[in-house]
């Protein structure tokens, strides 16, 4: 008993004095600047204010106040494949952590029993007497134990929840990715119907011309090419009209598939872009803390912390390796007397090894220093690339505002030219047919109008997506 609880004191002391090899991982200080777009960052545009340091909910697309887009979002959280295999990926990555946490943590046993019949000839070995046969049974405990000197368990550890972590920001940054994807696609579904719906408009007026033009030709008041003319107009209407409507239908596919259903789901509402509202506070994270919440970023950071415990753990493998195995059990010429007195046998056995020629070693810890490089590197772009994201959103945002307010003004005049010539047809001032080409040129100039509606829209979510961190999980993996 005094060996055991020598064993067991060493087993213990070996896990409490173990130090790990390499340098320990450190949050980045990545260089952040003060603004976003220097220091006339914008701080409102027409009917939304940007609130400086202001954080967004986690579900951010409820600022746009669509009942209808909140149920589809909720439905593809749940059925959506991409989310599905993030949660799964990031389940085998908690599993591998816990599995490898067993094998380098603990010790390993493994219990044995086993029976063999031996026959033993003396004469072979010049001895006397004749042949004889026996029975031996055994059992017995195998324990053994890989003492960490050097810390490379601990760093192999380190860098599988490390890697966790990545899997766990992957799952925030997929289910940010799918909101926004079906965001806008809503929207596209949305200022698509709207074009549809001017471009009817357009048709209806340039029906009516036609019937108008047809009129005059045989009073012989427009010539037959210009007749044709109309006929041509109407034509490329129509079929931009048709090119709408398929483009209309690819986009409900597509809304139906990110929300986890079949192209062919009744489930998908028809969006219109009258249901969306413009957010009125859109969240400006100032860039110090945009570098701690968002998703993408801290999976960079995952990475870099993982590399930086491999680096660790090939250092580690240049110092000494203590391995110690032990084996109590018992045997016995019957399986009866196996456990009986005086059959107890054992085996204690340490081993320890140092590296002596092994230039793979070497290389490997450069390589493993070089791969902390690339994420470091890595990580620098990711961060870099979210501080241009949120710029060139807020440039967006205000550009596509100013080209708001003018289009609307152009849209006004237009309204003012068909009520003013409705007027002259009253008093018999003009024409009916140029009362439709007023009514047409009023549809057409509702199309840019929509597109940059849907513009200010879209800009809203990018400057929303890029300022958010990650949203509530329905389910703790």
């Amino acid at each position: 008993m005094t060996r055991w609880h020598a064993f067991i004191s060493l087993l213990s002391l070996s896990l409490l004095s173990a130090c790990a090899a390499g340098p320990d991982f450190t949050r980045p200080e990545p260089s952040v600047p003060a603004a976003y777009t220097g220091p006339s960052d914008i701080r409102s545009v027409a009917g939304q204010t940007i609130a400086i340091d202001f954080e967004s909910p986690g579900n951010w697309w409820q600022s746009l106040r669509s009942d209808r887009l909140d149920t589809l979002i909720e439905k593809a959280m749940a059925h959506n494949p991409d989310i599905t295999a993030a949660k799964a990926t990031l389940r085998q990555a908690n599993e591998l952590y816990a599995a490898r946490s067993g094998t380098l943590r603990y010790p390993s046993a493994d219990i044995g029993v086993s029976g063999q019949r031996q026959r033993f000839n003396p004469g072979s070995l010049g001895m006397p007497g004749g042949p004889r046969e026996f029975s031996l049974y055994s059992a017995n405990v195998g324990v053994r134990y890989s003492f960490d000197l050097a810390g490379e368990s601990h760093r192999i550890l380190e860098s599988l929840a490390a890697k966790a972590d990545f899997q766990r920001f992957e799952l925030a940054g997929a289910r940010l990715t799918i909101a926004a994807n079906i965001t806008l696609t809503a929207l596209a579904e949305a200022r698509l119907a709207a074009r549809i719906a001017s471009m009817n408009e357009v048709l209806a007026a340039q029906k009516e011309q036609l019937r108008i033009g047809n009129g005059q030709l045989r009073l012989g008041q427009i010539s037959n090419d210009h007749l044709t003319q109309l006929h041509s107009d109407y034509d490329r209407t129509d079929a931009e009209v048709l090119r709408l409507r398929e483009q209309w239908q690819e986009t409900r596919h597509l809304l139906a598939t990110l929300a986890g259903d079949a192209p062919s789901s009744p489930d998908i509402p028809d969006f219109r872009l009258d249901e969306f509202s413009l957010p009125e506070i859109l969240p400006m994270v100032i860039p110090s803390k945009l570098v701690r919440r968002r998703p993408d970023i801290l999976a960079s950071e995952a990475l870099m912390h993982a590399a930086n415990a491999e680096y660790g753990a090939a250092v580690a493998r240049l110092y000494p390796q203590l391995n110690l195995s032990a084996t109590p059990g018992t045997q016995s010429p019957t399986m009866g007397g196996l456990f009986g007195p005086g059959t107890a046998v054992w085996s204690l056995m340490g081993q320890l090894s140092q590296p002596l020629f092994h230039p793979g070693i070497r290389a490997e810890k450069r390589a493993a220093l070089a791969a902390f490089k690339a994420s470091e590197a890595r990580y620098q772009k990711s961060v870099l690339t979210s501080f241009r994201e949120v710029a060139d959103a807020l440039r967006a945002v205000q550009s596509d505002a100013e080209r708001f307010t003018v289009l609307s003004k152009a849209d006004q005049a237009a309204l003012s030219l068909v009520e003013s010539s409705e007027r002259q047809l009253k008093l018999g001032a003009t024409s009916e047919l140029q009362v439709q080409i007023a009514r047409q040129k009023y549809a057409t100039s509702k199309l840019p109008l929509i597109d940059v509606q849907t513009a200010r829209l879209n800009d809203s979510v990018a400057l929303l997506q890029a300022m958010a961190g990650e949203p509530p999980a329905d389910e703790k993996p």
